[in-house]
């Protein structure tokens, strides 16, 4: 075990300490190691880099970050689903410009003649929301019918109502129902192509072990991203067993603990700000060359998810196991894509969806991380557009703009 990861482990186990004797001044201090963690999707402490400029000109540079970056900016026409437990749930509708809006022209990428009138929904993942999708809507817009949701208790959705009374623990099965809802909702019939990237894609796994009728009578094709059928309490987030092991130890006790005083442990979140974009980065993203408004985009998400709504989810991951669930995509277009550096839903976990699903495209990106959509957007939409053609749900001619890049060593 290495010093800096050992140093990261004791922080944790620290912070549950202080939480134990009450006290939340110093624990309010630490807990950003913690919260910024599994904020960013990974349940283990990490080494931080040493932050050599000064704090007034990182916040300076962060607001320039916030005001300039264009990421997360598209809208769409807005609605609202209702999940069974009454949990507001808040979707977006792109629809597809049947004049091609006069648009000028654009770098063709599709070719059939004659389309299916589908829809694609997009399920975002853990501590993101709907805008993580942003590169691929941006390319997408007006080509195909799309659908963008927040899961309950992100984005603009609301707090899971039976969460917040207490009635029930948030479970992969109730985001499955979610989709449902939002499914009846924002795509009443015709046919559907499910993506889904990391939780978003447990969700779809969900929604069809418990509406296997839906996939097999309206589901034409599935994209699963950075995701994972089950066995996920065996990763190691890239730290020596000994490490993992203890914070496994220690880490739900400090998100149970920390999720009851919210209000005080969000100021402490707040005072580490610096230390929390450094873990996000680390768990994001893979490539040295990311541009920074990318990745204060990704981190604004993850601020943006309440340590409550954290510790309330994380516990459902350890849980989840639908592996029998992708025999209903088995007939399917599938695509299986991940990143080759994902520390927190290993590539390996994609392979072993691809192995079950032996007719699907397994992608593996190199020099990708978890967030591969944002990291490198151009393989991202290059294979969801051959999805699709695949799928028959674009129109004649069709064509998209350019999907951006986020590398700083290339143009955007």
């Amino acid at each position: 075990m290495s010093e800096s990861s050992a140093e990261a482990v004791a922080a944790v186990a620290s912070a549950t300490g202080a939480v134990a004797t009450g006290s939340w001044r110093r624990a309010t201090g630490i807990a950003g190691v913690a919260i910024g963690v599994v904020a960013a999707g990974a349940a283990a402490g990490v080494a931080i880099e040493r932050l050599t400029v000064g704090r007034g000109m990182r916040q300076k540079a962060r607001l320039a970050l916030d005001s300039a970056g264009p990421y997360g900016a598209l809208r769409g026409t807005p609605g609202k689903a209702y999940a069974d437990d009454g949990t507001e749930l808040y979707y977006e509708v792109d629809e597809v410009d049947p004049e091609g809006g006069g648009a000028p022209r654009r770098r063709r990428l599709f070719g059939r003649k004659a389309p299916a009138p589908v829809t694609v929904v997009f399920s975002h993942g853990y501590c993101l929301s709907q805008d993580s999708w942003h590169f691929q809507r941006a390319a997408l817009r007006g080509v195909v019918r799309t659908v963008h949701w927040d899961q309950r208790s992100h984005g603009r959705s609301g707090r899971g109502v039976a969460q917040v009374q207490g009635e029930a623990p948030l479970s992969i099965d109730q985001l499955g129902r979610d989709l449902k809802a939002v499914i009846d909702a924002a795509v009443p019939d015709g046919p559907i192509v499910l993506v889904g990237h990391s939780m978003g894609g447990m969700t779809m796994m969900a929604l069809a072990a418990q509406y296997p009728e839906l996939i097999r009578e309206r589901v034409v094709a599935v994209a699963l991203v950075g995701t994972s059928s089950g066995r996920l309490g065996e990763v190691n987030f890239g730290l020596p067993v000994a490490g993992v092991n203890a914070v496994r130890r220690v880490l739900p006790g400090v998100l149970k603990a920390l999720g009851q005083r919210a209000e005080l442990v969000e100021k402490g979140r707040r005072a580490t700000a610096d230390l929390f974009a450094g873990i996000i980065k680390r768990y994001s993203f893979a490539s040295r060359d990311v541009d920074p408004a990318v990745a204060r985009f990704a981190e604004r998400m993850i601020e943006g998810t309440p340590i409550d709504v954290v510790a309330e989810f994380y516990p459902a991951f350890t849980d989840h196991d639908k592996t029998d669930a992708l025999a209903h995509f088995r007939e399917l277009p599938v695509l299986v894509l991940a990143g080759v550096q994902d520390l927190v839903t290993p590539s390996e976990h994609s392979e072993a969806i691809a192995d079950l699903l032996p007719d699907a495209e397994l992608v593996l990106v190199p020099d990708a991380g978890h967030l591969v959509m944002l990291e490198h957007p151009e393989v991202v939409t290059d294979r969801l557009a051959d999805l699709l053609t695949r799928a028959g749900a674009v129109p004649a001619g069709a064509t998209v703009g350019g999907y951006g890049s986020s590398s700083t060593a290339q143009p955007r």
